[in-house]
């Protein structure tokens, strides 16, 4: 089913369609990958959050 899709696709359009699609893809790609850096980013960012906190004197209470 999709690869007549795909076979229908690039007979109609050429190879217009496989650069859409390519693209697309690719695209995509970067999407992952930049969601996968932010993402140990924020962990890393927490984790240092963390030690800072537990590093800092504690205020006394009245």
């Amino acid at each position: 089913m999709a690869t007549d899709l795909i076979f229908k696709l690039v007979a109609e359009s050429g190879p217009w369609a496989l650069l859409v699609f390519y693209l697309l893809w690719r695209d995509l790609q970067k999407d992952l990958a930049t969601r996968a850096v932010l993402d140990r980013n924020s962990a890393v960012l927490t984790e240092l959050s963390t030690i800072i906190r537990e590093r800092l004197p504690r205020r006394k209470k009245r």
